[in-house]
C-alpha cells in the first residue's frame, strides 16, 4: 500500500510540475510610472506617499511596483488583495504616463457589489481518519455577509462532528475597524472506539471526569462576536460562546459550556521586489463560567505563532502551538495533535484518543515550487501525566489549495506512513 502511495505522488508530481508559461505580455515594454488607490472621496498616489487604510506590507508592495515593467498578472494580485483587505470590489485601469513608454496604474475602490459565493473551505482524505469537509456559500449584500454551510470533519477534535454552520458579518459596525459576527452551528457526534473506550462509566465516583466531559449526542453553539482593529497589524476579538450539549446516556439529560471567548492576533507582511516575510502571532483564551449560568468552569489558553519567509521559488514556515486547559472543559475544548495539520504520520485516535489538557507543537515546511518537505514535534498530555514529545517527518506536493503528502511517525520499529490528499489544508 505504501508503494501505491508514493506512486501517487510520483504521478502527481507529472501533472504539477508542467513547463512554466513563456511571458506572452505585450505591455511588458511600459514602465509604471505610479500607482493611485482611490475610494469614495480619497485618493492616495503611491510615489508621493502611502493610505494608513492599507497594511504596511501591500503597502510596500504596491510601492514595489513603480519603476518595474508592466506586469498584469502582479497588478491582479494587488487588486485582489486589495479587495480583500478593504472588504470592497476593486477594478484597475491602466493609463497612459508623462513619457510615451510609462503607465499609471489606478486601482478604483467601491462597494462590494452583492453576489453568491460558493467555496470548500476544506476537503481532506486521510488514510486513518477517512474523510473530512465543509462547503459554505455566502451571500454578500453591501458590507454585510450572510453564510451557511454543511461540515463532517474528523480532523479538529476528538470526535467526528457532522453538521452545519450559520453565520452572519457585518464589516463596518459603525466604522471599518469594528466587525460583528453572529455564528451558529449545530452537529451530530460520532465517536470513535478508542475514545469510547477510555472513557470510564459516568458516575459520581469517576476521577476523569471531574477534568472534562462524559461522550454527548449532538452540540450547538451560538456565538456572537466583536472585532476591532486596534492598528493595522493588531486586531482583538471579544465575544461570547453559548454552547449546549445533549448527553449520550441518558439522551434526556443537558449540559451547558457557556464562555467568554476572546482572540488578540497581531499579523504584518513585509515585501520587497524579492523576499516576502509573513508573521502572525495570537493569543486566544476561552472562559467559562458559572455568571453565564455553564454547567463547567475552565480556562483554555492558547499560543500560536507563525513565520514564512519567501525568497524566488523557496518558501519556509515555521509554526509553534502551545496550550493548556485550567479547570473542567468538555471533549470539543481538548487539544489534538495527529491530524492533517500537527505531528503529521501520527493518528490522533492512537495517540490521545481523549485529547489532552496540555499541549505543545511546531511544524517546520520547506517548499520549493510544488514540492514541499516537512518535519513536526510535538506533545499531547494531562496535568500530572510524564511528558513524552514524538516527531513526524514527511514529502508532498502542493499547488495553490490542493496538497497531496506522505507522512512518517518517528518512532522505533515498523512505521506505517498516512497518506493524505485534498484542499485547504
Amino acid at each position: 500500500m505504501r508503494y501505491t502511495w508514493l506512486g501517487c505522488l510520483v504521478c502527481g508530481s507529472l501533472l504539477f510540475a508542467g513547463a512554466p508559461d513563456p511571458d506572452s505580455n505585450v505591455n511588458s515594454r511600459y514602465k509604471v510610472e505610479t500607482v493611485i488607490v482611490a475610494g469614495n472621496g480619497w485618493s492616495t498616489d503611491f510615489a508621493s506617499g502611502q493610505d494608513s487604510k492599507i497594511s504596511s506590507g501591500l503597502a510596500k508592495r504596491i510601492t514595489s511596483l513603480i519603476g518595474d515593467q508592466l506586469n498584469p498578472a502582479a497588478l491582479d494580485d494587488v487588486a485582489k488583495r486589495l479587495g480583500k483587505e478593504l472588504n470592497a470590489s476593486v477594478s484597475r485601469r491602466v493609463l497612459r504616463g508623462a513619457a510615451p513608454s510609462e503607465v499609471r496604474v489606478v486601482f478604483q475602490v467601491g462597494p462590494r457589489a452583492e453576489r453568491f459565493g460558493a467555496t470548500v473551505s476544506k476537503f481532506i482524505y486521510d488514510s486513518k481518519q477517512g474523510w473530512t469537509g465543509a462547503v459554505e456559500g455566502a451571500v454578500n449584500v453591501k458590507q454585510n455577509t450572510f453564510a451557511f454551510g454543511v461540515v463532517s470533519d474528523n480532523d479538529d477534535l476528538p470526535e467526528r462532528y457532522a453538521g452545519i454552520a450559520a453565520r452572519y458579518e457585518d464589516n463596518h459596525l459603525g466604522s471599518d475597524k469594528v466587525h460583528f459576527q453572529f455564528e451558529f452551528d449545530s452537529y451530530h457526534e460520532q465517536w470513535n472506539t478508542n475514545t469510547l473506550d477510555q472513557l470510564p462509566p459516568a458516575s459520581p465516583e469517576s476521577s476523569f471526569l471531574d477534568e472534562t466531559s462524559d461522550a454527548y449526542r449532538t452540540r450547538q453553539n451560538f456565538e456572537p462576536t466583536v472585532t476591532f482593529v486596534i492598528a493595522a497589524p493588531l486586531t482583538l476579538m471579544v465575544g461570547a460562546s453559548f454552547e449546549r450539549l445533549q448527553d449520550q446516556f441518558p439522551s434526556d439529560h443537558f449540559e451547558a459550556a457557556n464562555a467568554v471567548v476572546s482572540t488578540l492576533r497581531y499579523h504584518r507582511q513585509l515585501e520587497d521586489s524579492d523576499t516576502g516575510q509573513d508573521l502572525e502571532a495570537s493569543y486566544s483564551l476561552r472562559a467559562a463560567t458559572k455568571v453565564l449560568d455553564s454547567d463547567f468552569v475552565y480556562a483554555r489558553h492558547r499560543w500560536d505563532f507563525r513565520y514564512r519567509l519567501t525568497r524566488g521559488q523557496n518558501t519556509l514556515t515555521d509554526d509553534v502551538s502551545a496550550g493548556f486547559i485550567e479547570g473542567r472543559a468538555p471533549l470539543f475544548e481538548r487539544y489534538v495533535l495527529g491530524n492533517t495539520s500537527t505531528l503529521r504520520g501520527w493518528d490522533k485516535s492512537d495517540l490521545d484518543p481523549l485529547g489532552g489538557n496540555r499541549m505543545v507543537h511546531n511544524s517546520v515546511d520547506y517548499r520549493y515550487r510544488v514540492f514541499e518537505a516537512f518535519y513536526d514535534a510535538g506533545t499531547i498530555w494531562d496535568a500530572g501525566e510524564p511528558v513524552v514529545f514524538r516527531q513526524g517527518v514527511g514529502v508532498g506536493l502542493r499547488e495553490g489549495a490542493f496538497a497531496m503528502a506522505v507522512a512518517f511517525p518517528i518512532r522505533g520499529g515498523r512505521s506505517d506512513p498516512i497518506f493524505m490528499m485534498g484542499m485547504n489544508y
